[in-house]
């Protein structure tokens, strides 16, 4: 819900290179919650991703790193819920793929009713248009699918690298924001999230 909140309310690359972030959450959370120990490669991906993350947040006369929108929160939620939902999906062996897929779903309908109750219901359901239903119906059967398919891969494959599957998203997030939204980025976000990435990849060595 973070992450989808962030993409509606803020810069769609910029989202989601704060979302990529889960990495290092996923070194935390695997220390405490799988006993995981951290490699040399945990406290490179440690140190550049907290790098990248001062140079895509930090703003001149600030003294601090801060988020500095809606969106930038949301992208920092979203990642740190991400990586514990993989370690919480790697660490439960005893239940099937399906049943982890429905709690999955149980947690959405949860949480997205709770937040809709703070919103103004500025629109009926039946101004909604036909267009829009349908872009709604194909997009929530592609979120469907693509939840099963997460849930076998993150029951299969190590927390840290799983993360490292996912990169592909920015290619085509980054060419889809620039030819839909016309969102460009800016050399200290690119510089800031070449860094997150490079830590994204390191992870994937944790395990060897």
């Amino acid at each position: 819900m973070a992450y989808i909140l962030g993409v509606i309310h803020g810069e769609v690359m910029r989202v989601l290179l704060l979302f990529y972030l889960a990495p290092l959450w996923t070194i935390i959370f695997s220390r405490f919650l799988l006993k995981e120990k951290l490699s040399t490669y945990g406290y490179l991906v440690i140190c550049i991703s907290l790098s990248g993350a001062t140079t895509m947040l930090w703003q001149p006369g600030n003294n601090f790193p801060l988020p500095a929108s809606y969106g930038d929160w949301m992208g920092l939620a979203g990642g740190f819920a991400f990586a514990l939902s993989n370690v919480l999906i790697r660490k439960d062996q005893g239940h099937s793929v399906q049943l982890k897929s429905l709690a999955v779903w149980l947690g959405v309908v949860v949480v997205g009713l709770s937040y809709s109750l703070f919103l103004p219901m500025t629109h009926l359901l039946t101004e909604i248009s036909m267009n829009s239903w349908l872009l709604l119906l194909g997009t929530g059967l592609a979120v469907f699918i693509l939840s099963l398919v997460l849930q076998y891969g993150l029951t299969h494959v190590p927390a840290n690298q799983a993360i490292v599957f996912l990169l592909s998203e920015l290619v085509v997030a980054a060419i889809a924001a620039y030819l839909l939204t016309n969102e460009s980025m800016t050399l200290k976000e690119w510089i800031g999230g070449a860094m997150i990435v490079s830590a994204s990849l390191f992870s994937s060595r944790m395990n060897r």
